[in-house]
């Protein structure tokens, strides 16, 4: 009980400093949004002083010892370490551990205590109003930092205040079915399958929205990082103005902001694409090294989203100086595919002379593709890697063809006539290995004094039933059939 008392009373002394120093950090964006919920009977009453609002909120922490020893109780057990004796008491084992770690027991201790503000300001019962101003300043001071549980249950909470709803309640649930408890076959209770932003909600989490997009670096990332997680509620774009965050955050000072807005473009066309194409116009327009580079490696969810749209830009990053840039955008030239082959395939023969390394390895991940396109090579794409002579090309491209050699003879025979004028040692010594017997019929081919080595061999034909088979056996006789054949125990 010592240990116990030891470690409550210095997290309180620190959680009581930290609470006042975010309440202060929260009521500088003065005057406050109201409350969504209100009760007719017991209106709201506006705070006087933001000075006011800090009092208030140091006094339920004092007053309230009971919560806190219960929000301590559940903190440390989530963040002890792994204990093999279940009964010990964490905090007399973990005593010290616990006391060399009161930012992370307070940072906790704060946004269980924000989240329980917020539940009794949105109780729909019996709504508080005075918690609603202390839960609102209190998360506004808390989204001071991108990272850890500013992210994640700042996220939760602001979802909350849009809805209107108590943290934690099931805005989507599934269909009871006989599996559940409390399943009832009569029962015609409709689905519900959707969130509805409340009004008042949605003003106030649009008003928390802005004071981090008018806030420092590290509020303005904390804002994306909200904004990407609520573009998985679509039906929050709109109310919470989303795609406003993210056109402004498009051209903001800082490539980093800018660079994690490009994370947020696939879902934001899914959700609204004319928004969507308006980021990438301007994320693509940036010279900034970090965004350039973000763009090359989202190209292939963009071109899955915006088809043709994105074939300039990955002209264009294919243009590009930076070698990084030029592995992403050149790893997404079979993507081209899908639009159209034959601007694909040109785009392959160009790339086979460019001067960057890196893109010509890149080229051979979509050679496989290209040969079920175009089997003959026309545009003779594979001797021209095979004679750039890089060693990842060379040994990509032999896999290749030592693969295509045993499954496929006849193409083998194809790609081999149009590469007969090149240094082939490479390609027999490990086909010397693997079968030796083949060599010689393969040279022999290639000078004109034999066949090629194997054939193709010709595909089963697969039985597909037209419903005039014979008489089918009794049932006795084909389980005993089976049994004899061992699929029955």
């Amino acid at each position: 009980m010592k240990s116990r008392r030891n470690v409550s009373d210095k997290a309180m002394e620190a959680l009581a400093a930290s609470l006042v120093a975010a309440l202060e950090r929260g009521v500088e964006s003065w005057p406050l949004p109201p409350p969504p919920l209100t009760d007719p009977d017991f209106p709201a009453t506006i705070p006087e002083h933001p000075h006011h609002l800090t009092e208030k909120g140091l006094g339920l922490l004092r007053a309230d010892r009971g919560m806190f020893d219960r929000h301590l109780a559940i903190v440390v057990d989530s963040i002890v370490p792994h204990r093999m004796n279940l009964t010990d008491d964490a905090f007399e084992v973990h005593e010290k551990w616990l006391l060399r770690r009161l930012d992370v027991l307070t940072e906790r201790l704060l946004f269980a205590i924000a989240t329980e503000w917020l539940a009794l300001a949105l109780d729909r019962s019996c709504p508080d109003p005075d918690r609603w101003w202390l839960a609102i300043a209190l998360v506004n001071g808390l989204a001071n930092k991108a990272h850890g549980q500013p992210v994640h249950q700042g996220y939760h909470l602001v979802e909350s205040i849009a809805l209107a709803e108590r943290p934690g309640t099931w805005h989507t649930q599934p269909e009871i079915s006989s599996a559940n408890v409390d399943w009832n076959p009569h029962g015609m209770t409709p689905r519900i399958t959707s969130v509805v932003a409340h009004d008042k909600g949605a003003q106030a989490a649009i008003w928390l929205l802005t004071r981090l997009e008018q806030g420092d670096e590290q509020r303005r990332t904390l804002l994306i990082e909200w904004c990407k997680l609520l573009l998985e509620r679509k039906e929050l774009i709109s109310a919470l103005d989303i795609s406003g965050f993210l056109i402004r955050r498009s051209s903001d000072s800082s490539p980093e902001i800018a660079s994690r807005v490009v994370g947020c473009l696939a879902r934001l066309i899914e959700g609204d694409k004319e928004a969507g194409l308006e980021c990438v116009r301007i994320l693509h327009g940036r010279k900034d090294l970090l965004v350039k580079r973000a763009m090359a490696d989202t190209v292939t969810r963009l071109f899955r989203r915006i088809g043709e749209g994105a074939v300039s830009l990955l002209n264009d990053m294919l243009d590009d100086e930076d070698e990084s840039v030029l592995a992403a955008a050149s790893a997404t030239v079979g993507d081209l595919r899908f639009i159209d082959q034959e601007l694909w395939a040109n785009r392959i023969k160009e790339l086979c002379s460019h001067p960057v390394r890196i893109v010509r390895r890149n080229l051979v991940l979509t050679l496989r593709d290209y040969l079920e396109a175009f089997p003959i090579d026309e545009r003779e794409i594979i001797p021209a890697l095979w004679e750039d002579g890089d060693e990842v090309v060379m040994t990509r491209l032999r896999e290749l063809l030592l693969r295509m050699e045993e499954v496929d003879p006849d193409r083998f025979a194809t790609t081999l006539k149009s590469m007969k004028d090149l240094n082939l040692e490479s390609l027999w010594a490990p086909l010397e290995v693997r079968r030796s017997e083949t060599v010689m019929g393969w040279k022999k081919w290639l000078a004109g004094e034999g066949e090629v080595p194997a054939r193709t061999p010709e595909k089963p034909q697969i039985h597909i039933s037209d419903m005039s088979e014979a008489e089918l056996p009794e049932l006795d006789d084909a389980l005993a059939s089976l049994d004899d054949l061992g699929f029955l125990d």
